[in-house]
């Protein structure tokens, strides 16, 4: 089990954030909030898909505007991102608004910020501090602070990035303190995970306040999971973070699924439907793997809403062994499959009815489970392997034709 680090905890709507609370997972609509039917399908279908929290801009007044309608019609908690007009937060609270983003570097009007503390601190309206990397400016002289932060951050290739970061956070949180406002989420975000992870250890060293994760400009999903990814699993398994949002220049559904994913493996969420393993394949296969996973994984998350753990294999030779751990496993040999429930073989058939077949079986354990007649993870039976030259095997044709005996076994001929 990871050992989280303990936070101060600010309630979201009826989300909690930091203490014993689960990690939360976020996302952010892509579309215009002003756009009120699109925005709220939107939400609802980043909710639908497991969001947590969401997040909409309102960089103009019409898109205030549309909140109070939005809010009406969603179920999970709003954030207004506000970034250059105080005036938007002061007309997001107003709306109802669950939370606000705010960046106070980018308000120069020191009252102004005030102002929207104030109106959240009346409302128990928390709010996050962003001090990422492309959003901090130095405006002041602070050299003699910098040289001791400096100091301290010496043995880091982030040094000079990191002591900017520290040094403006407590600035704005200064501002905030003195307005005897704590509601406070964290977030220091960056292009370079590196220094992500990097920033986020030492802010936890700091400060108590929950602590919001991600990347900045993560890139499309087939090269923004791992940037995003890396950090981020570095961190939560190190115990640091209290709400993620996974970034992609994609459709942001796919930043909640790859959220949950990452929480459930490292066992910071209880999974919700079945988890599907399979086999990365090889010259052994004798089904076509990958259309079958594609298809069972499509059903399961139609049918299954147990987090029953599915494997699917494509050969004689690992199937067996990695089909273990497996509530409802499947393994393939000459284009027939056979299936197995926690352990007990339970039906053979040919490539063609493996998919229904599984998903039949899939189904009945779950009832079973739903009964209190099976538990989830308790092996039956050990699987014992078939005979890779008997019916799953390769050589099966040729020993029912007579060409070969089976307890033969033909190597190769290599030459030269």
């Amino acid at each position: 089990m990871i050992s989280r680090r303990k936070t101060r905890q600010v309630k979201v709507g009826e989300v909690l954030i930091g203490g014993d609370a689960p990690v939360a997972v976020q996302s952010m609509t892509s579309g215009y909030t002003h756009d009120i039917d699109a925005c709220v399908r939107e939400i609802n279908k980043l909710a639908a898909a497991g969001a947590d929290i969401v997040r909409v801009a309102v960089p103009e007044k019409k898109d205030t505007l549309a909140l109070k309608e939005i809010l009406g019609q969603v179920s999970v908690p709003i954030v207004a991102d506000v970034h250059f007009h105080f005036q938007r937060a002061l007309e997001a609270v107003e709306a109802g608004v669950h939370k606000i983003r705010l960046n106070p570097g980018n308000i120069n009007d020191r009252k102004q910020v005030e102002a929207v503390i104030d109106a959240c601190r009346e409302r128990h309206i928390p709010i996050r501090v962003g001090v990422n990397e492309g959003s901090i400016v130095e405006r002041r002289d602070k050299q003699k602070r910098m040289k001791e932060l400096g100091a301290v951050f010496s043995d880091s290739r982030h040094g000079h990035l990191l002591a900017i970061m520290i040094t403006k956070l407590e600035e704005y949180l200064d501002i905030f303190y003195e307005r005897h406002f704590y509601d406070i989420v964290i977030s220091a975000k960056s292009i370079d995970p590196l220094l992500v992870i990097d920033a986020y250890t030492e802010i936890s060293r700091r400060f108590d306040h929950p602590l919001h994760l991600g990347v900045t400009h993560a890139g499309p999903k087939e090269t923004g999971s791992i940037r995003s990814v890396v950090p981020l699993g570095t961190l939560l398994a190190n115990g640091i973070g209290d709400t993620i949002r996974i970034s992609y220049a994609n459709d942001p559904i796919y930043e909640v699924q790859d959220g949950l994913e990452l929480l459930y493996v490292l066992g910071l969420r209880t999974r919700k439907g079945a988890e599907l393993i399979a086999c990365p394949t090889c010259g052994r296969i004798q089904v076509d793997l990958f259309t079958l996973v594609q298809d069972v994984n499509r059903k399961l998350k139609e049918q299954i809403t147990l987090p029953i753990k599915v494997a699917v294999m494509g050969c004689v030779v690992n199937g067996p062994g990695e089909c273990e751990g497996a509530d409802v496993a499947i393994f393939a040999g000459d284009k027939r499959g056979i299936i197995y429930v926690q352990g007990e073989k339970v039906a053979n058939v040919p490539e063609e009815q493996i998919l229904d077949a599984l998903l039949e079986q899939c189904r009945k354990f779950q009832e079973k489970v739903q009964r209190g007649e099976a538990r989830l993870g308790e092996k039956l039976v050990d699987i014992i392997p078939p005979d890779p030259l008997g019916e799953l095997g390769s050589g099966y044709a040729k020993i029912a034709a007579g060409k070969m005996e089976s307890g033969e076994v033909k190597l190769p001929i290599v030459q030269g």
